[in-house]
């Protein structure tokens, strides 16, 4: 149990110091978002006429939270432990497609957050394509 203890504490890196793989981000983006966000992660996919409701565009995530980009949030939204209500939500649960490695990162609240590697990688992706 010890073991497990420090190397759960080993893990706890602030998000913005824990640099993923940017190849990795790309093409988790790509094999699970590009459908519905498109390529450029503007809500333009080859699917997203088919959907009942709006596909957003990814690359304004900062300029719709006052310029901020919370990458808890991002996570949260793409494992789907945020933005569900009883029945589902606009957004399908990702969590399970994107596995990997296990990384804990520290939140903006200071909160640990675990998630993936190929959750992270793809975060920090579309951080890099925010625009105001």
């Amino acid at each position: 149990m010890r073991t497990f203890a420090a190397l759960a504490l080993s893990c706890l890196i602030p998000a913005s110091v824990c640099a993923a793989d940017p190849e990795l981000g790309y093409r988790s983006y790509m094999d699970a978002c590009a459908g519905c966000h498109g390529s450029e992660a503007r809500g333009d996919g080859p699917t997203a006429a088919l959907l009942t409701v709006p596909v957003p565009d990814l690359t304004r995530f900062a300029a719709r939270n006052d310029g901020a980009f919370d990458v808890a949030a991002v996570v949260r939204l793409i494992d789907g432990r945020s933005g569900l209500t009883a029945h589902g939500g606009p957004m399908p649960m990702f969590g399970g497609l994107l596995t990997g490695k296990s990384v804990v990162i520290d939140a903006a609240d200071g909160s640990p957050l675990a998630t993936t590697e190929p959750i992270l990688a793809l975060v920090q992706w579309l951080e890099s394509r925010q625009e105001e």
